[in-house]
């Protein structure tokens, strides 16, 4: 319901000060009017707020709703009451619509503290600000805020018995803690229509409406929206220990479906929490935990079964949920030990290959120290590559290096790509081609960002650079055509030799069109000379480029 809209004093057309005399009177007069089909109006309808209903069952239920007196307490705290002339100055303003004026009415009498002469300021400020804030279906943050915190002041003033005795005729309201926790639960139920919505209110958001509350209030909003979230990952958890134990086998699924279906809440309750939140680390801690307890019993019933199917690919995946629910202590521990031993079962073929690989280095090591003291006759020992390659052939296939590559251990990735090199500089060059085919597919399966092809790729284009800027060198010290010139020079000089058979001017004028000749080809193959130049060098900003993107992405 919305508090304000069908605020029980608002059908009746009342303040929420109305004496029972008035009450029993205004009931009579609606009811009168009811009975020959009309609709009577009064002076604190305030048609800004929104529509409302007001026939017989309203009015009824509007009667029964503050017969008590705390009931009549509750809803005056979200209605207005006239207690003294601004009062009436600004619900004058208010029947003409201008809330404006009434604002700065009741504003003007605010003071540092709340007295028995303004604290009716601070209640009908409070109620016409919380009534503006969702006009048009959307919340405006800023009024709510000022409503609900103006309204907060009268409940934790000494004028809370003065306003008690007003609406009441008695001080009831001697415990301001109660009367908050009613009024947010009123608030919570006001706002839930715009919670989480568009134009609306976050739950952070709520909560912090409350902020200037005591502490005890502030934890009481909170928990409101905590208990559900919870109360359903206990519920949850619950259940899947039931499943789990009941059908080990299907553990795996249950664990992702435990994971995934308490997802949201789990979020929510970070959200308010906050992640230093110690009943948040104990929810997540137990549902972490009984994730991961999934993982290890799908694993140790499906491994029983003869190897039919592995389960560790799956068991992996339940234990990074468990890890993503982001547990602490004892749990995060046992968490990553559970991770950390999957991981190392599933690349035991990986690690299998790198330790075959330090064995042939640690033997080739022990040799080069036995060949140090050679034997009398100067015999030395070689090891036979043939059978290391035998050796080697079986455990390293291409899958098994893809799989390093590609797996993220930068443990794993390094000792490979240590061991492999060492191979390579004890190998002779005879049987060096397995291994360096062998690390020609390493290096194009690692990740663009891994430091060792970072570190192959600069050295590739560093030579390839290096390669350009020789040919660069070259190209400038080129003689384009130098075969078409020689000839034309040759024919220069026969040319000059051979006087005594042509004129002068016949002779000048050959020697010129050679020259011509020669000029424009010795043009020819300068233009050439400098485009080629120039496509080296922009080959060469290109491998540059490459560099630098290498190394600062």
């Amino acid at each position: 319901m919305n508090i304000i809209k069908q605020n029980p004093f608002r059908i009746l057309g009342l303040p929420g000060n109305a004496t029972e005399r008035m009450l029993q009177k205004q009931i009579g007069t609606i009811k009168a009017f009811a009975r020959v089909g009309k609709s009577k109006t009064f002076d604190y309808d305030f048609e800004f707020i929104g529509d409302f209903s007001r026939g017989i069952n309203e009015i009824q239920q509007a009667s029964n709703s503050i017969e008590q007196a705390h009931k009549k307490l509750l809803y005056s705290l979200f209605w207005f009451v006239k207690n003294n002339q601004f009062d009436e100055i600004a619900f004058n303003n208010l029947k003409e619509k201008d809330t404006d004026k009434a604002i700065e009415i009741w504003n003007k009498t605010l003071k540092e503290e709340i007295t028995s002469k303004n604290y009716s300021s601070y209640l009908n400020l409070s109620t016409l600000y919380i009534a503006l804030s969702t006009i048009d279906d959307q919340i405006e943050l800023q009024k709510l805020q000022a409503g609900i915190s103006l309204k907060g002041n009268l409940i934790h003033s000494e004028s809370l018995k003065d306003f008690s005795i007003l609406v009441t005729g008695n001080g009831i309201a001697n415990d301001p803690i109660e009367i908050s926790k009613k009024f947010v639960d009123e608030v919570i139920e006001f706002l839930k229509p715009y919670l989480n919505k568009r134009n609306g209110i976050s739950t952070n958001d709520l909560i912090s409406l409350f902020n200037a509350f005591p502490t005890s209030i502030q934890k009481y909003t909170s928990a409101k929206f905590t208990e559900i979230p919870i109360s359903n990952i206990e519920n949850k958890i619950k259940k899947t220990i039931i499943k789990r134990k009941k059908n080990p086998g299907n553990s795996g699924s249950y664990g992702s479906d435990l994971y995934r279906s308490t997802k949201h809440d789990l979020a929510s309750l970070r959200d308010i929490r906050g992640e230093s939140n110690d009943q948040l680390h104990m929810i997540a801690n137990k549902l972490a935990n009984e994730i991961l307890q999934c993982s290890i019993e799908f694993y140790n019933k499906l491994n029983d079964e003869d190897g039919i199917i592995s389960p560790m690919h799956v068991s992996l995946i339940v234990a990074e949920y468990a890890k993503s629910v982001r547990p602490t202590g004892q749990v995060k521990n046992r968490v990553f030990e559970a991770i950390n031993t999957l991981e190392n079962m599933k690349y035991k073929d990986c690690f299998h290959a790198v330790g075959v690989l330090n064995a042939i280095i640690d033997a080739y090591k022990n040799l080069d120290e036995e060949n140090k003291i050679p034997d009398i006759i100067g015999y030395r020992k070689v090891i036979d590559e043939s059978k290391v390659l035998t050796e080697l052939k079986p455990v390293l296939s291409n899958q098994v290096i893809e799989k390093i590559a590609k797996s993220n251990k930068s443990d794993l990735i390094n000792n490979f790509d240590k061991s492999l090199n060492q191979i390579i500089s004890h190998i002779s060059y005879n049987n060096s081609d397995f291994f360096k085919k062998k690390n020609a597919i390493f290096i194009s399966n690692l990740p663009i960002t891994n430091n060792i092809k970072l570190n192959f790729e600069k050295e590739k284009s560093d030579k390839e650079i290096s390669a350009l800027q020789s040919k660069i060198s070259k190209t400038k010290s080129k003689q384009y055509y130098s075969s078409e010139l020689q000839n034309l020079n040759n024919q220069i000089s026969s040319i000059k030799e051979w006087q005594i058979f042509r004129g002068r001017k016949t002779r000048e004028r050959q020697i010129s069109e050679q020259q011509q000749k020669i000029n424009q080809i010795i043009a020819k193959g300068d233009n050439e000379k400098k485009q080629n130049i120039s496509k080296l060098e922009e080959q060469v900003v290109i491998k540059r480029r490459e560099i630098y993107e290498l190394t600062n992405q």
